[in-house]
């Protein structure tokens, strides 16, 4: 469906990123704004990023993207 586009470090980078502005709206001073760490959590476990495609980036190793 979606080109693989997101690769190693970044992926965790998103990943670690959306879990914490999660936790900051759960738990801490950011209320609902916490939910927009929804946008790298997701783009980080997929593997895959709407704007990277858009914008023709692509951060993963040569030739292990996926069609």
């Amino acid at each position: 469906m979606f080109k693989t586009n997101v690769g190693g470090w970044d992926k965790i980078l998103r990943i670690v990123v959306g879990v914490g502005l999660l936790g900051l709206g759960a738990f801490g001073p950011i209320g609902w704004w916490g939910l927009v760490g929804l946008v790298p959590l997701l783009t980080g476990l997929m593997g895959t990023c709407p704007l990277y495609s858009i914008v023709g980036m692509n951060t993963c190793p040569r030739g292990t993207t996926a069609t």
